[in-house]
Order: C-alpha cells, then sequence, then structure tokens
C-alpha cells in the first residue's frame, strides 16, 4: 500500500520538483529521487518532541512513535543510507532560536540556488 502512495507521490511531483528551486517538507525521505535534493533533516530532542505533540493534540500512540523514531535517529539514518551523506545536513530544532536559525540557513541556500540558476 505505501509503495503504490510513495509512486503516486513522486509522479505527481516530478514536474514541479525536478525543475529546482522547491522546498518538500515530508515526514520520510526514502523514496524521493536524489536528483530533487540538497537536503535537509530537522532533529528535535524528544523530550523537545514528546511535549511538541503533546501540545498539539497528537494521540499517545503517533507521539510515542514519533518519539521511538527520533531515539533510534530513523530518518537521519534513512537519509544517510537513500542519498550521498554530501547533501545530508542535519539541524537541531529544538528551540525558537534554532527554528529561526534553520530558516535562516533554508533562506541562504535558496538564495544561493536562486544565484546560481539565474533566477530572480
Amino acid at each position: 500500500m505505501h509503495l503504490a502512495l510513495e509512486v503516486q507521490v513522486v509522479d505527481a511531483l516530478e514536474d514541479v520538483v525536478s525543475a529546482g528551486g522547491c522546498l518538500v517538507d515530508y515526514h520520510s525521505c526514502d523514496f524521493f529521487p536524489e536528483r530533487w535534493f540538497d537536503l535537509v533533516v530537522l532533529q528535535a530532542d524528544n523530550t523537545v518532541l514528546d511535549e511538541r505533540l503533546e501540545r498539539r493534540g497528537y494521540p499517545q500512540a503517533k507521539i510515542t512513535e514519533n518519539v521511538e523514531c527520533e531515539i533510534m535517529m530513523v530518518l537521519l539514518q534513512e537519509a544517510h543510507d537513500s542519498y550521498d551523506n554530501n547533501i545530508v545536513v542535519p539541524l537541531p530544532s529544538n528551540t525558537p532560536l534554532d527554528m529561526d536559525s534553520n530558516v535562516q540557513r533554508i533562506l541562504q541556500w535558496v538564495a544561493a540556488y536562486k544565484s546560481q540558476h539565474g533566477l530572480s
């Protein structure tokens, strides 16, 4: 079931994302083509993540699943297993300052991309 959905997601995004200059936010990455990305993996301390998801009203089972994945670094490992390590950039996302820093870093990457590709 998941494979069919993943193929549909890639097919739906192919034309737009392969043209470049896109930001993609998704909970997994291993099925996306490497050619699409300079990859970023956001990470959060498991205690911070637990409290964040609880405040958002997530069911306890989903909170537990997400926290366990973060503890075991599942998404970071998935990114390292799926892509060249040079494009895997873990960014801490624990505090508002971290998040602001991440936004600024991503904006810098977007500006550099636009400059390198003659986009305004």
